[in-house]
């Protein structure tokens, strides 16, 4: 059954906030994040103040609804904002990933009581971080991240180490990905969620990645850490679901915030350099019609990146009012959202890339200053694009259109074993 629901710039959600509302209480934040953004992605200055000012306008609590403490906004006032804050800094954007992928995975598994211990305390401001993938030789789709009962102390201990645990430097909780074991029982894939203060984790910041280097997405250990058991949820990790699609999601709208920063960079620069060539068409830059062909371009990436994630968003908004109206989601409303996903991951990612690229053909060598250290673009964008590879995502979409294939609604990563 289609879903037809349209969300307008002005539309009131049942809460009463509308998007005006959103943009007054956060953008001036996200003004004085820009302001930084530079100096700290070239000093790889840890964005600690940032998250700070973000939590002190309960930027967390954007999706958590009003009867937890938080704003209720929809899917939609979301992605939008992420995309400005991308625009500021797109490590913020890429910060707050796992945060607001668990609100919604609360909001999806409808537990009132796993909802009301923890989307208060997001409503509150707290902030969850992850600790979800493992690099280690493991066999493809294991996890060797553990919790099991220990008898002597009447706890669970979680004993493992995570890497890209984006995030988690800036959190207050961390949400983890491991077996549940229980002798004579096969090991159960659950959620652990341990405060960042617990006796036994240690978090690394050892983020290797030339992007993204302010994300805090390095080494996260537990190490004996005492687990009750209301701070372990059961969630299926095999029925079609919307979380995969909407974690790309956040990525997708982090690149169309560096695709809007490009184009906002562009235009800056170009206004204000008074040096040209012999050989331009016109006396200044921003007169030469080569030049404004070339910003065209880059301002025409950055609106289409932009209508192409609020299109998705808007599909996971449907799906979430449906939802809510007490209506079961069908596995082929999941198959369409997680291909539009795919689809706007396989039409963005070159393009940003390129427009990234592009940026520099607005000025000469001067435009390769480290003042302004707009290389940034590139390689924020390049590590974006290089989570959950997109040659695998056109293959999916490839074979859907071919073949009427489902795709994976969970995948993971691993070394695969000999047959």
């Amino acid at each position: 059954m289609p879903l037809n629901s349209v969300v307008k710039n002005k539309m009131t959600f049942s809460n009463g906030v509308t998007t005006a509302e959103l943009a007054a209480r956060f953008h001036q934040v996200f003004e004085k994040i820009a302001q930084r953004a530079a100096v700290r992605d070239h000093e790889r200055e840890l964005a600690h103040e940032a998250v700070q000012w973000l939590r002190d306008v309960k930027f967390g609590a954007v999706r958590v609804p009003v009867q937890y403490g938080g704003l209720g906004a929809s899917i939609e006032q979301l992605f939008d904002l992420l995309i400005d804050l991308a625009a500021a800094d797109s490590n913020l954007a890429q910060i707050f990933r796992a945060h607001f992928g668990f609100i919604d995975r609360l909001l999806l598994d409808k537990d009132s009581q796993t909802q009301g211990r923890w989307l208060t305390l997001a409503g509150q401001g707290e902030i969850f971080g992850n600790a979800t993938t493992e690099v280690s030789k493991a066999a493809l789709g294991s996890v060797q991240t553990s919790v099991r009962w220990d008898e002597q102390n009447a706890s669970w201990r979680l004993n493992g180490e995570k890497f890209y645990s984006t995030g988690t430097l800036y959190a207050d909780w961390i949400t983890v990905n491991a077996h549940r074991v229980i002798d004579g029982e096969p090991p159960q894939l659950v959620i652990v969620v341990v405060p960042v203060t617990a006796s036994g984790v240690e978090i690394i910041d050892d983020w290797y990645g030339f992007g993204q280097r302010v994300t805090g997405s390095g080494t996260t250990r537990f190490v004996d850490v005492r687990v009750q058991g209301d701070q372990i949820i059961v969630h299926s990790h095999t029925e079609p679901s919307v979380l995969v699609a909407f974690f790309q999601l956040v990525h997708l709208a982090t690149l169309a915030g560096i695709a809007k920063a490009i184009e906002r960079d562009a235009v800056t620069y170009v206004q204000s350099r008074a040096h040209t060539f012999s050989h331009a068409s016109a006396a200044l830059a921003k007169d030469d019609p080569l030049v404004q062909q070339v910003i065209g371009k880059l301002s025409a990436t950055a609106y289409v990146a932009f209508a192409t994630v609020r299109a998705v968003a808007h599909t996971f908004g449907d799906i979430a009012r449906w939802r809510e109206a007490g209506r079961i989601i069908t596995e082929e409303q999941l198959t369409e959202i997680e291909l539009q996903a795919a689809k706007a991951q396989v039409g963005l990612v070159d393009q940003v890339l390129q427009s990234a690229t592009q940026l520099f053909d607005v000025g000469g060598a001067s435009a390769l200053g480290e003042t302004l250290r707009l290389d940034r673009h590139w390689r924020n964008a390049r590590t974006l694009a290089s989570h959950n590879p997109v040659i695998y995502k056109a293959r999916i979409v490839g074979d859907n259109a071919l073949n009427h294939t489902i795709p994976s609604f969970y995948w993971n990563v691993g070394v695969k074993q000999a047959a």
